[in-house]
């Protein structure tokens, strides 16, 4: 009997198009009770199938088109609109487009549904073109465009009821509308959105700026900032009183710079808000650092090290005493290397206390203090409280100045580990950082075990992944020969509704490991300069962050463009 897949079942199907075996569908036929998915989707979860294998498949078998990825670029918010987002959620179906005959294409996950087919065709009230669409494609469509049309509706209407309440230290929630007057309530509902966005598109900065006709709203994720609105500019100095209200700043100074700090709680988690305002010639511009205080989720094996620098890291952070200092620009992670580091090494027979300037990451059984230098609690003060409290590891959340770096050398000296961050360039210019800061070379060579220059470079969407042929100019930036990059096969992200068009998803760590061994200690007490420095740890085997980053990039991780963005070629 001949193979037709239009009367075969989908296992069948996916059988004679290669995409599994008989095996795998009978175990997937076994546990799809289990999973309560169907046969498709339980084959996914099990990793035996992807979305396009499925999809091909469904096309062979119902005829349905399958839609195209760049059409989700650019759909229209009317068309997309015609199906309310909590329908379009729960039924897995999102409207495309409407055809010049009247017909409207709707992109299905489950296309042999045929009570949710009914549905839509009640809800449009037009003739109805089904196409495939996978489940996972579809999530991030739906939540582009219905996050669009709440965004760009009116503020009144996109917005319900908060969604978080601001608190204070003692946890009792702060009344922001009871600061505003009726007339301020479309400016509170803006507020409220901007945040509850952010904080869905995981955002570590809001960045509130006016520009001449409008104030420009930008989030920074995944390390790039991206423009999400831009209301029109009357609402900027709404904007900037009620951050300022729920800051406990003063709102009638808009002369001089002005720091302050918001604690949210949302349904799903706690977040930390550090507000920093600043006049500008066209008004205050806001920058509000978001800080997750929910529990830490990083391990060290996430984290992005090679296998080498792993052994380094790993092997150092067991020592029973030193210094570790890990050095990278704001932002570059350091914060989340020390922590995951922390809970590395953790146990119940180490007591492990971390000073703080916000305390970023909740651990559970640490010790976590947090400065608050209005009431005199420093850094200095803070760490000579510690030596108290008989600890075995220490964390100091940054060396700032001679006395912080001062009580870091005493504790490692006295038979502790000690931990902490310093603003620095690379590895090497981070020692003679430190020296420059007030420390004795003799000091410093004692007592430091490893210095760790980190950055995060971008990784390339894994669903619009593709070959690129990079130009002369930026092989020669990235430091390659023509010989070299002939060996490359660069990727490049194209754009797709998952990654936002922006090509990238997610970040990782590159990593340069100074291991300070007996050379290296002797050019320290020497007075030696950092290239000295540099030379004997590329001597010992040091690979430099423009090394890491090639790594990332010849393995497909990254692009050639981010290489030449985020690291120097020495």
């Amino acid at each position: 009997m001949s193979y037709n897949p239009q009367f075969a079942r989908i296992g069948e199907v996916l059988i004679n198009e290669g995409s599994v075996t008989e095996e795998m569908v009978k175990e997937a036929m076994i546990k799809q009770s289990n999973f309560g998915l169907k046969i498709g989707e339980t084959l996914i979860k099990l990793g035996y199938l992807n979305e396009k294998q499925l999809l091909t498949a469904l096309h062979l078998q119902l005829g349905h088109e399958i839609v195209d990825p760049s059409e989700l670029m650019d759909l229209d918010q009317d068309v997309v609109s015609m199906i309310p987002e909590p329908y379009a959620q729960q039924n897995r179906v999102i409207a495309l487009r409407e055809e010049a005959d009247g017909t409207v294409v709707v992109a299905f996950a489950d296309p042999d549904n045929l009570t949710v087919l009914d549905g839509v065709k009640r809800l449009i009230g037009k003739p109805i073109r089904q196409e495939l669409i996978g489940d996972t494609t579809l999530t991030d469509t739906i939540e582009k465009y219905y996050k669009s049309i709440r965004t760009t509706s009116q503020v009144e209407d996109a917005v319900g009821d908060f969604d978080f309440v601001a608190v204070d230290e003692d946890e009792n929630e702060i009344t922001i509308s009871a600061s505003s007057s009726d007339a301020d309530a479309p400016v509170v509902k803006l507020l409220n959105l901007i945040i509850n966005e952010a904080i869905k598109a995981g955002a570590t900065d809001i960045h509130i700026e006016p520009l001449t006709k409008t104030s420009r709203i930008r989030y920074r994720i995944d390390g790039a900032l991206r423009e999400v609105m831009t209301p029109p500019i009357g609402m900027h100095a709404g904007l900037i009183s009620l951050t300022k209200v729920m800051s406990k700043l003063n709102i009638a100074e808009r002369r001089l710079p002005q720091d302050g700090h918001i604690s949210l709680k949302t349904a799903m988690k706690s977040v930390d808000v550090r507000v920093s305002i600043t006049p500008t010639v066209l008004g205050e511009k806001v920058v509000m650092r978001l800080l997750d205080k929910g529990e830490f989720g990083f391990k060290l094996s996430t984290l992005g090290f090679e296998a080498e620098d792993m052994a380094i890291f790993d092997k150092i952070i067991r020592r029973p005493y030193g210094i570790i200092i890990v050095s990278g620009p704001t932002g570059s992670g350091k914060s989340t290397s020390l922590h995951a580091a922390l809970k590395e090494i953790q146990d119940i027979e180490t007591n492990i206390i971390t000073v703080e300037d916000p305390v970023e990451y909740r651990l559970d059984g640490i010790t976590q203090i947090e400065t608050k230098e209005q009431i005199g609690l420093t850094f200095g003060a803070a760490l000579r409280s510690v030596l108290r409290q008989d600890p075995d590891v220490v964390l100091i959340g940054e060396i700032r100045d001679e006395e912080t770096a001062d009580i870091a050398i005493k504790f490692s000296l006295t038979g502790h580990l000690v931990f902490s961050t310093l603003h620095a360039n690379d590895a090497p210019s981070t020692i003679t950082r430190l020296i420059d800061i007030g420390i004795k070379p003799y000091l410093v060579g004692s007592s430091l075990s490893l210095v760790m220059a980190q950055r995060l470079v971008r990784k390339i969407c894994p669903y619009c992944i593709d070959d690129y042929k990079p130009t002369v100019q930026e092989i020669s930036d990235a430091g390659l020969t023509e010989e070299e990059a002939a060996t490359v096969n660069f990727k490049l992200g194209r754009g797709c509704v998952h990654c936002d068009n922006t090509g990238f998803a997610g970040r990782t760590g590159i990593f340069e490991c100074l291991t300070v061994n007996p050379e290296i200690r002797g050019i320290i007490y020497d007075g030696g300069n950092q290239d000295m420095i540099r030379d004997a740890a590329l001597r010992a085997g040091m690979r430099t962050l423009h090394d890491a980053a090639i790594i990332k990039m010849k393995r497909g991780i990254t692009t050639i463009r981010e290489v030449i963005k985020m690291t120097i070629v020495e």
